[in-house]
């Protein structure tokens, strides 16, 4: 006979019973290609992946297929592109493949003057040098606000190169400044092919899916039922993994993709990933905004006695934040908004902060940015990806990400140089009240939260931003 347990003790059993057991799937179980740990390196920073990355292009004898947010109008955006054009010339038999936002890619920048946006130099370059770099828009929602496509990783013959970055100056670090995030190189036939034959199959053979490089560009409504089928097709869609057996040095890395709020692979396997931490997880994400799924197994986490880092960036490392001084926007309010919501979960929190057992670090280096996500969990799992771990993450864009299994440990000096490099520029927060209280935000900031709260539409901003 089924007995159905009352909302209490069910509550106090998740509390007091290992997470593990409510958890059917397990790290273990994952499929994953076995790749040895010395074709996994982790870079050190947006240089390192700047030179990278144009080595590999210069390099390339097969294939070039770059997946990003965005391909700027800018000196690195221009490089790179030279970099794909050059390497056409001199190899027509490469095939070379770059995959963008449709609508990020038709539009300025945020606070900017209206353009024609990336698009316009897509169109450029063929104009000047011909046909043989294809340029690919992915409209994954009818509207951008409503969802991005967020999926991230450069493959060029069998190397993977992931980060979180897109291509723009502030990523590649031309100008003077950067934005930080994670870089990792991972060179391996069988997960190059399935990452570059998912591009393939979901993206290039769609018919929502156009070219971004020839002179008339289809409108967005006239595609809205080709967007729909791609919505459809990428809620079921999955890479090819295989479940290799581990030899004596490998470790096991499983590429994943995730879409939508239900049945989304990503977002479950990241869940399962932290119910069985046992002793440590250290979550990077830039906008402290996490899903509720997310907050509930870190306070379980906590109860059992685990710890946990959280690093995040400083709002004043926050790609919106604007200086006092400068004329205000209203996009400006996003981090302000951001820090509220860190205050509010370091004051629930202060006990576990005050004996050390949540740590909450604070990144800033100048007038730099930090875009860093992913997790590191018991010195055995690390996730690179370039999912933010927030609302619009967990249920509009198009993310993926990939779970490296090390129980070995071949990795675990690699994840702790990055860890120790990261915490260089990052401060812990001590109590709740280092943090500025609302109350002494800039007058725009809070006459802005004030409206906004006054009918919940901060809530509603913290699922789309």
């Amino acid at each position: 006979m089924n007995v159905r347990h009352p909302p209490l003790a069910r509550r106090l059993a998740r509390r007091l019973l290992p997470l593990g057991r409510f958890s059917k799937p397990r790290p273990q179980n994952l499929p994953a290609f076995a790749v040895p740990a010395g074709s996994l390196q982790t870079l050190e920073g947006p240089v390192a992946f700047h030179d990278t990355l144009m080595t590999l292009i210069a390099q390339a004898r097969r294939r070039i297929v770059l997946v990003a947010l965005y391909l700027q109008d800018d000196q690195a955006g221009r490089e790179v592109l030279d970099a794909l054009y050059a390497m056409h010339q001199a190899r027509p038999e490469v095939e070379i493949e770059v995959y963008v936002d449709w609508h990020r890619a038709r539009r300025g920048l945020i606070g900017k003057a209206a353009s024609e946006g990336n698009a316009a130099m897509y169109r450029e370059y063929p104009a000047r040098f011909g046909d043989g770099v294809a340029i690919y828009g992915v409209p994954i929602q009818n509207r951008e606000l409503f969802g991005v496509l967020h999926l991230k990783g450069f493959v060029v013959d069998d190397a993977v190169l992931y980060s979180g970055a897109s291509i723009n100056d502030v990523y590649l670090a031309r100008q003077g400044r950067y934005r930080l995030d994670r870089y990792h190189l991972v060179r391996h036939a069988g997960l190059a092919e399935s990452m570059a034959d998912f591009v393939r199959r979901y993206l290039r053979d769609s018919d929502a899916v156009h070219r971004l490089d020839v002179r008339s560009l289809s409108a967005t409504r006239d595609m809205q039922n080709a967007i729909r089928h791609l919505r459809r097709q990428l809620q079921r869609a999955h890479y090819h993994v295989p479940q290799e057996p581990l030899s004596e040095g490998d470790v096991a890395v499983t590429p994943l993709v995730g879409f939508g709020r239900h049945d989304n692979r990503l977002n479950d396997v990241l869940l399962m990933l932290l119910r069985h931490a046992r002793r440590r997880v250290v979550l990077f994400t830039p906008y402290f905004n996490l899903p509720r799924p997310v907050r509930a197994v870190l306070g379980q986490l906590l109860r059992r006695g685990c710890t946990i880092d959280i690093m995040v960036g400083d709002k004043t490392a926050n790609d919106f934040y604007i200086p006092p001084g400068e004329p205000f926007r209203k996009i400006g309010l996003l981090p302000y908004l951001y820090e509220s919501n860190l205050r509010r979960f370091a004051r629930a929190h202060r006990s576990h902060i005050a004996r050390g057992q949540l740590n909450l670090w604070l990144w800033h280096d100048g007038d730099n940015s930090y875009h860093v996500k992913g997790l590191l969990i018991d010195d055995e799992v690390a996730v690179i990806t370039g999912n933010n771990l927030n609302p619009r993450a967990w249920a509009l864009d198009l993310e993926n990400g990939l779970v490296l299994r090390d129980p070995a440990r071949r990795l675990a000096a690699q994840h702790e140089a990055e860890w120790e490099g990261l915490r260089r520029h990052a401060t812990r927060l001590e109590d709740y009240h280092v943090l500025d209280n609302p109350r002494r935000y800039p007058a725009e900031v809070r006459t802005l939260l004030r409206r906004l709260r006054r009918v919940r539409l901060d809530r509603l901003l913290n699922r789309l931003l």
